[in-house]
């Protein structure tokens, strides 16, 4: 039932106000471009006039020349010269239309992704957790390409609109009566056009949201391809990944059905209508007077330059539907209001000292589910506050508040005692160094990766950074030092190593306040003891706050606070609690018998 209701939503038709909404909103993309277009707009306009004049000089030639025997080799070149010269002109002119139209639709798609990529990075952690990471891959890249064809309309359209107005006005001049019953086409084209906008919108809106399938899964296929390996899930990826492109491809099998019919083979159909119309109007006049052979070749020729811009135009209304599709998903990324929390900066203030408190704050992902329940507590400048529960107890969200990747829904949080939304994100983030479990490593070198990239540290920073942490001996053994290449991910350096240039990255902007996400879960136990070390000094005269994994890590915590389901259900220090014999005392003990084991 919940595919079919999926499938329903998807099957819907973009409505037409919406649809010109968003082709609004893509023009105003466009309107810093505008020179590209106008030009371009300009040139399609002279296009036209020597689509005129190209049958109109071969019918005076056959009609006025030919045909009464004045056509000598003078005349003939004469026509001749002046036909290339009209040919020669119109290419031209066509070369740089259709140049300076798609350079500026290069633009604007440059534009777009360039915006779309920038407020990805403004999207708050609650949106990632919601949206596939396939499915963002899809907007940013597919959609976005599809907005370059998409203006190829336009450019088809605006080609089509002028060849449709000068072919009319010439059949006109030269017979009003033909003209008029020519255009009884029209009224069968335009809903011919209408009907297939209305359809193919359904079809594309399905197509693309397959595709978007199809790119989550792929990326979900590559990113946990060790997993699936080691647990043999290679059946069962191929199994689904085949239901997905097969519902994809069945949605591509309905676009083509539909093009293949709506179409060219329609706009052929109609243009051939056309020339039997003129065929027989002027052979029935011919058969009472003479028809000049001139005009006729023109007629003809005209209903050719009237039909032919609206194949192309017709076959470009798929890209219209794609574009269509793709820009609304697009603008509905970009219109979500999924933002970082909202700071109320105050101007200059500054954090000092690093001394955090949390006053009954609550907090929950969704809005419904409480996560964090009047959690209160204080850490001093200096002090070490450490989280210690069962997975699930609340002990990340405290940090995911802290850092302020999630608005909290009550209570307040102070940084040496001013609200936490008085300081702007620059000032938290300079002033919070954050370590993580699993380190992330960007592609770069070992000491882009200490300063992210930010060419104000210097190399002796880099390098005195490195050394307090004592990373500086193990990134000298490096077969580049400091030079050393990292891959994506840090592939190729351990857990270990990767800890430590996360420590420097750390510490060599000098924070006042450490976070500690169990940044030693992952390292071995002799590896640990370096990287211990490495730790303390790190947190030598910081505030820090640690999620501790292993319990004997902060036993010299100034402060312990055990969590269960939200709430603070014991603190103290170490002696404190072990004194108390409750849940922390229960902890220990457990973790010592399993190391027993």
């Amino acid at each position: 039932m919940k595919n079919n209701e999926h499938e329903s939503a998807w099957a819907k038709s973009i409505p037409i106000k919406e649809q010109m909404h968003i082709v609004s909103r893509l023009i105003g993309y466009a309107k810093p471009y505008w020179r590209h277009f106008i030009v371009a707009i300009v040139l399609a306009a002279l296009v036209s006039v020597v689509n005129i004049m190209l049958p109109m000089i071969l019918s005076d030639y056959m009609d006025n020349y030919l045909k009464v025997g004045r056509a000598d080799l003078k005349i003939m070149w004469f026509f001749a010269a002046l036909y290339f010269f009209a040919m020669i002109t119109r290419a031209v002119m066509q070369f740089f239309q259709a140049y300076l139209y798609s350079m500026g639709a290069e633009y604007m798609l440059e534009s777009v992704r360039r915006q779309l990529f920038e407020k990805l990075h403004h999207f708050g952690m609650r949106f990632y957790d919601q949206v596939p990471s396939g499915s963002i891959l899809s907007r940013l890249t597919n959609d976005t390409m599809s907005f370059s064809t998409f203006w190829q309309l336009f450019s088809s359209l605006i080609v089509a609109l002028f060849s449709v107005i000068s072919s009319v006005i010439a059949m006109f001049f030269l017979n009003a009566k033909v003209a008029i019953w020519l255009l009884i086409l029209l009224p069968l084209l335009v809903v011919t056009i209408w009907y297939y906008q209305r359809y193919s919108s359904k079809v594309y809106r399905r197509m693309r949201e397959r595709l978007s399938e199809l790119n989550a899964r792929l990326s979900e296929a590559i990113t946990g391809i060790s997993i699936i390996q080691q647990f043999r899930q290679e059946k069962r990826m191929n199994h689904e990944f085949d239901d997905t492109n097969s519902a994809y491809f069945k949605s591509r099998q309905a676009m083509i059905r539909v093009n293949s019919l709506l179409l060219s083979p329609l706009i052929d159909l109609f243009y051939s209508l056309g020339v039997i119309f003129v065929l027989t109007l002027f052979g029935v006049r011919g058969l009472n007077g003479f028809v000049p052979a001139g005009m006729i070749y023109a007629f003809v020729t005209y209903l050719n330059n009237l039909f032919n811009p609206m194949t192309s135009m017709m076959d470009n209304l798929s890209d219209f539907q794609e574009g269509i599709v793709s820009g609304s998903r697009v603008m509905k990324l970009m219109a979500s209001d999924t933002a970082v929390p909202q700071q109320k900066p105050v101007s200059g203030r500054d954090i000092s000292n690093g001394r955090i408190e949390f006053k009954h704050v609550s907090f929950s992902y969704d809005g419904e589910t409480p996560i964090l329940d009047d959690i209160s507590f204080v850490a001093e400048p200096g002090q070490t506050v450490a989280l210690v529960g069962e997975t699930g107890s609340g002990k990340s969200s405290i940090i995911n508040v802290l850092m302020r990747f999630y608005e909290f829904q009550s209570g307040q949080v102070l940084i040496d005692d001013h609200d936490i939304r008085e300081y702007d994100y620059a000032t938290l983030r300079h002033k919070m160094g954050l370590v993580l479990q699993e380190p992330f490593l960007f592609y770069g070198t070992v000491a882009s990766n200490i300063r992210m990239f930010d060419q104000s540290i210097s190399d002796q920073q880099v390098r005195a950074a490195a050394e307090f942490v004592n990373a500086g001996e193990m990134i000298e053994s490096l077969p580049k030092g400091y030079d050393s290449k990292v891959i994506e991910r840090g592939n190729g350096y351990s857990s270990g190593q990767k800890q430590l240039i996360s420590f420097a990255r750390t510490v060599v902007t000098d924070p006042k306040i450490l976070i500690l996400d169990e940044a030693t879960a992952n390292i071995d136990t002799e590896t640990e003891q370096e990287i211990q070390k490495s730790l303390a000094k790190l947190q030598s005269g910081r505030t820090t706050i640690a999620i501790a994994h292993r319990l004997s890590t902060i036993q010299n915590a100034d402060l312990i606070l055990v969590l269960r389901q939200g709430k603070i259900i014991e603190r103290g220090t170490n002696d404190e609690l072990m004194a108390q014999k409750g849940a922390y005392y229960d902890m220990i003990q457990l973790q010592n018998t399993a190391h027993l084991d």
